[in-house]
């Protein structure tokens, strides 16, 4: 395809997209996903073409050990958006195989009514092994939710590894949901959730689990008191409800609201976006520096017979790193 030909696809590409166009907005994630040569070309023009219709989103992170109810949570939770007249789209990060860069990709089954309901959006990721198990072009596709009109983008996190610290650093509330009475309190402890959370979410309230709830609540409160919270503007929440009988979904945006009027009235909340959006761009270039020095024929001859001296205890990895840039055509 000519250069003419690949410009005006884009541009029809940014115009459905900008429309609202569902299909569109599919399309163009899968650009930003490729790893194509040319794809990511149409990609950096796309995202550039409707840069200025970004930035006016709701911007939420989700994390929580598996079977903590996250996906009901998104649910519940995008249901009681839509049913405000938002619009939600939903960024679930699959976890994938190490081995096999495979993804389960389920989540249009786990949230079934989300899934078919007109003004809600849901794209599930494979995380291909990235840090915490985000998928790399996350955030991309954060920026193409919100220039095809949706108001509202939660990211949800695997809940495993690092993935807390990555989403955490590509949202505006980051929300941490628990488990009543099941050593969750001093699990987010030892997770670093509680230094990350800036609401938690005791989740699945309801039944024999209220009054342990409302224990593992209590226990949460105190144990924030043991860090200094995210940011200066605002204490972290804690709050109890049940997901699966949507209950506590009002409280809940609630405290979404009061965390956003906080940061917006310090003037915290652009300071925040810059930041976050600065440490962005430094990732992307370290990431292709890397990938473009691993890629040197230089660097390929060199790096098996350096490996394996260096896995074999006979060279320092200092001296086998100086070697390997040294060796850089």
């Amino acid at each position: 395809m000519s250069d003419a030909a690949h410009s005006n696809a884009v541009q029809s590409l940014a115009e459905r997209l900008l429309a609202g166009d569902r299909a569109a907005l599919a399309r163009a994630i899968t650009r930003v996903e490729s790893t194509r040569a040319d794809h990511q070309v149409e990609a950096r023009a796309l995202l550039t073409a409707v840069m200025d219709r970004t930035g006016e989103a709701w911007r939420i992170g989700l994390t929580g050990v598996p079977g903590v109810g996250k996906s009901t949570l998104i649910e519940a939770l995008g249901g009681y958006l839509t049913a405000q007249g938002r619009r939600v789209a939903v960024l679930a990060v699959d976890p994938s195989s190490s081995r096999t860069k495979g993804s389960i990709l389920g989540d249009k089954t786990r949230m079934g009514a989300l899934a078919t309901d007109p003004n809600a959006f849901i794209r599930p990721s494979p995380s291909a092994g990235t840090l915490g198990g985000v998928a790399r072009k996350t955030r991309e596709s954060m920026l193409l939710c919100e220039a095809a009109g949706y108001d509202v983008v939660i990211v949800e996190t695997v809940g495993v590894g690092q993935s807390e610290t990555v989403v955490a650093d590509m949202v505006d509330v980051f929300i941490a949901l628990m488990l009543p009475g099941a050593g969750d309190e001093l699990q987010g402890i030892k997770k670093g959730l509680l230094e990350l959370a800036e609401i938690l979410f005791v989740n699945k309230a309801d039944g024999d689990n209220e009054i342990r709830a409302r224990r593992a609540a209590r226990d949460l409160t105190a144990a924030l008191h043991l860090f200094a919270p995210v940011s200066p503007h605002w204490t972290p929440a804690v709050l109890t409800g049940s997901a699966l009988n949507a209950d506590g979904m009002d409280r809940l945006w609630d405290a979404v609201c009061a965390h956003r009027g906080a940061l917006e009235k310090a003037g915290a909340l652009a300071g925040k976006r810059s930041g976050q959006q600065v440490r962005w761009l430094w990732s992307m270039v370290e990431e292709q520096v890397l990938a473009d020095f691993k890629a040197d024929p230089g660097v390929t001859a060199a790096a098996p017979t350096l490996e394996q001296a260096v896995a074999e205890g006979r060279l320092p990895a200092s001296e086998a790193a100086q070697r390997l840039l040294n060796a850089r055509r």
